[in-house]
């Protein structure tokens, strides 16, 4: 029986990007489909006290890509907001574009959608959307977590962060691991201290 699992993401995470690989890594060697979902680090992060760089990020360049995405999703449905977030990660993070319309734009038209969204992502359009699904996927784990989000078996839990993102039978059997840790309910946390940043494939 394929396993379904859902995914929560903000598309300017590089963290989020690389888990995300991995699931679709995944899904070449376990019988799991995975549905993505937005998350948004700037309403995880309202009313915080962030250092500057990290707030004036939020404000300048998280709310692009998270209101496209959510407006992928809803004129479009998952599997097209799968294939954007592939399009707009790549130009984000393998090509580090700006996260600016006319990148968001040209993810678009890429995947065959409408590029007006581009347009529609600069305003609050899909910001009710946007927050339905942000607490779907946030509420379960909590607000000391970002991204990535995942819940499989009826179970979320933040992770895994993993760099790189393995290939083959190796990604397999992470997602073994994590399919049977999320099976328990008393499991909260398993965590240690990053010694390297996302390395992005």
């Amino acid at each position: 029986m394929t396993i379904a699992v859902d995914f929560w993401f903000d598309p300017l995470c590089p963290w989020a990007w690389v888990t995300s690989r991995w699931m679709l890594e995944v899904e070449k060697v376990r019988d799991a489909h995975t549905t993505f979902h937005v998350m948004s680090l700037a309403v995880l992060n309202q009313g915080r006290d962030l250092p500057e760089d990290y707030r004036q990020m939020m404000d300048q360049e998280d709310w692009i890509g998270v209101r496209a995405s959510i407006a992928v999703e809803q004129k479009y449905g998952s599997e097209a907001l799968r294939s954007f977030y592939t399009a707009l990660g790549t130009r984000f993070h393998l090509g580090e574009e700006p996260k600016t319309p006319e990148t968001v734009r040209a993810a678009l038209e890429e995947v065959g959608l409408d590029p007006a969204i581009a347009d529609e992502a600069q305003t609050d359009t899909y910001d009710e959307a946007l927050l339905a699904s942000h607490r779907e996927g946030m509420d379960p784990v909590g607000m000391d977590v970002g991204t990535p989000v995942i819940r499989v078996n009826g179970m979320s839990l933040f992770g895994p962060v993993i760099s790189p993102a393995p290939k083959g039978e190796a990604a397999g059997d992470l997602f073994d691991g994590f399919v049977k840790v999320s099976a328990y309910s008393g499991f909260f946390e398993l965590k240690r201290t990053r010694t390297v940043g996302p390395i992005l494939d």
